[in-house]
């Protein structure tokens, strides 16, 4: 398998929490609506939190500003990432979530890739 990792940045005019709730409410029901249509196998959020920890990590190691979350999805391969997006149910579903996409995330601020995962400790 592989994975589609989507690191995400909210719109300015968005609170992170305003952010996490539309994406946790009304996008991973879309994303769930267009699961077979896309050949997605696996669809996980992994939400930023303001744990006081973090504070104490960010001071050992300076960078950017976090991510306001991650979005991960699995697929049986490559192919089936642009076989899923090369139907006509595959690409009216990529247009339906990129619309609404365009209404939380700041897409050109959040980077999008394929990755491999190589367990180390499980």
């Amino acid at each position: 398998m592989i994975k589609l990792v989507y690191c995400l940045r909210r719109l300015p005019e968005l609170s992170r929490e305003e952010f996490q709730r539309y994406w946790r409410k009304n996008h991973a029901p879309l994303v769930k609506k267009h699961s077979d249509a896309l050949r997605i196998r696996r669809y996980v959020q992994v939400h930023t939190s303001d744990d006081p920890a973090i504070q104490v990590l960010r001071a050992t190691r300076p960078g950017p500003e976090p991510f306001d979350g991650v979005a991960e999805l699995w697929f049986d391969s490559a192919e089936d990432v642009t076989a899923g997006a090369g139907t006509p149910e595959g690409r009216q579903a990529g247009r339906e979530l990129l619309q609404d996409e365009k209404r939380f995330i700041d897409i050109s601020q959040s980077p999008i890739w394929i990755a491999t995962e190589n367990p180390i400790v499980e």
